[in-house]
């Protein structure tokens, strides 16, 4: 059965509609500047095809909430989820084919791409059982698929533009068909955009995008002033779903409405300048709205304290020599109060540089002085320490091969792959997704499955599956391996565990 939905009306007059079978196969790319009518566009076709079929809005601003009165979205306030529960969230909605609005409202720009790949995530990875038809529209897609690196982590770009890239290039075949729309095409990364066969192309003027729109509407670079002479709510076609040829459509009017309506022209108030400037420039009132921050640890009142505790140090002194023992104790002493950092709550999550601001600070207290290490020396140990290990390991003769190998990856990623040496090493399970991504230092158990597939590419590791769906972890060239580990387990070995509690 062929579906037709009414998008609105050709210059000639006649019916503009949309092939929504085709469409589920071939994808759709709005694009059209500020004002140009995007967001209307997305609302009538939502609106129009809601009955058919099932319906995913990424929308970073709150526009499309008001579907949920009329046509029964579930609206997920995403600020109000960690990027686990969205993730879940995608999985559930899939499984009982519910249609959703993810709400990014609120939410800065790297908390909006985490949030937004998260839930994409939930949608991608469900069983085979489960890949119903389903639209997938992302409102301004070059926020969560940028062309260039922005403000943001490298890591929130790289989920973010992971999960848009699984969308546009394998989701077809999981019945997940992308409709993405954006304000610049020329902000938009191009392995996203290309995927797209059909194109909706709104009012715009800047150079480089009129001509990128034109290159996929298969017309003459001349033809792209065209462009700008659309009016607001028309759109140039092009697409199997759509025509054959480019051709010009007025979309039609819609039943709901955005929550922000486009503010309107009123004619200013009366006032004297004098009351307003004691309206204006009244003293605030208190910030109540603000969250009260919790208390830091008064670090400052215990280094205070230690200072004056401590007895004066003559400079003679300084230049006496350390003995063998006292360095001994001055190891264990770094190493407790690098213990005593990471024993902290989302220690595992937090920026490096917060944690050794910190731990230097503690170090301070400690008296340690000029034995701080500086921030290079901290990262080797902090990589240690998350790998579980001690110094008597790491700095085994043994272990210098696996410390070689692991200098070819990125610094973050080196606790990781010692952490899993460790266990191939003493023949332990192989850690879960969970405890590598806390490794890490992330939440995303889909970022921990990517770190082991970057470490297979680089030709460092072997992962296999058991008999039971267990994974097994190879080590290159050394012959080590884990036992069978469950990937879904929550927590290291008892041993790893207990080893780096000692550490």
């Amino acid at each position: 059965m062929t579906v037709a939905i009414e998008m609105g009306l050709t210059t000639a007059g006649a019916a503009a509609a949309m092939d929504l079978e085709e469409l589920l196969a071939t994808r759709l790319l709005v694009q059209g500047n500020s004002g140009s009518g995007k967001s209307h566009l997305l609302r009538r076709l939502l609106e129009q095809s809601a009955p058919w079929v099932q319906q995913a809005i990424i929308d970073p601003e709150g526009d499309f909430v008001t579907l949920a009165e009329r046509f029964g979205h579930l609206v997920i306030e995403a600020e109000d989820h960690t990027e686990r529960g969205l993730q879940v969230a995608g999985e559930r909605a899939r499984l009982h084919r519910v249609s959703t609005v993810l709400n990014l409202e609120g939410l800065d720009a790297e908390n909006q791409m985490r949030r937004a790949a998260a839930f994409l995530g939930g949608l991608f990875d469900v069983d085979r059982d489960h890949w119903y038809p389903m639209l997938v529209v992302v409102d301004e897609a070059q926020l969560f698929a940028p062309a260039v690196a922005g403000e943001v982590s490298d890591e929130a770009r790289k989920l973010s533009l992971g999960a848009m890239t699984n969308l546009m290039c394998r989701g077809r075949k999981r019945g997940l068909a992308g409709i993405i729309a954006t304000q610049r095409l020329a902000k938009l990364a191009k392995n996203v955009a290309a995927e797209a066969s059909n194109f909706l192309m709104g009012r715009t003027f800047l150079d480089i995008d009129m001509a990128r729109a034109a290159d996929l509407l298969g017309m003459e670079r001349r033809q792209a002033e065209a462009f700008r002479d659309l009016e607001r709510g028309q759109f140039m076609a092009l697409g199997p779903a759509l025509s054959r040829r480019p051709l010009r459509l007025n979309i039609g009017a819609t039943d709901t409405q955005p929550r922000n309506s486009t503010p309107r022209l009123m004619p200013m108030p009366e006032a004297a300048l004098e009351d307003m400037r004691a309206v204006i420039l009244a003293a605030p009132p208190p910030d109540a709205s603000r969250p009260q921050r919790r208390p830091a640890p008064d670090l400052l009142e215990q280094l205070r304290a230690a200072k004056a505790a401590a007895p004066e140090i003559r400079p003679e002194a300084i230049e006496l020599p350390v003995s063998a023992e006292e360095l001994a104790e001055r190891r264990e002493r770094v190493d407790r109060t690098l213990r005593a950092v990471l024993a902290e709550p989302d220690a595992g999550f937090r920026a490096i540089g917060v944690l050794y601001q910190e731990f230097v600070v503690r170090c301070r207290i400690e008296g340690l002085g000029a034995a701080v290490p500086d921030l290079n020396e901290f990262r080797r140990m902090l990589t240690h320490a998350r790998a579980g290990l001690g110094a008597d390991i790491a700095d085994d003769d043994a272990w210098q091969d696996v410390s070689l190998r692991a200098s070819i990856l990125p610094d973050d990623m080196q606790g990781v792959f010692m952490m899993i040496a460790r266990a191939a090493k003493e023949g332990w399970p192989c850690p879960g997704d969970a405890a590598i991504a806390r490794a890490y230092g992330s939440h995303s158990l889909r970022r921990a499955q990517r770190l082991l597939s970057y470490m297979e590419e680089q030709g460092l590791i072997v992962c296999q599956l058991d008999g039971g769906g267990r994974r097994i972890v190879t080590l290159v060239e050394l012959a080590w391996a884990t036992a069978p580990g469950d990937p879904n387990g929550d927590d290291l070995p008892a041993e790893p565990a207990q080893s780096a509690a000692s550490a």
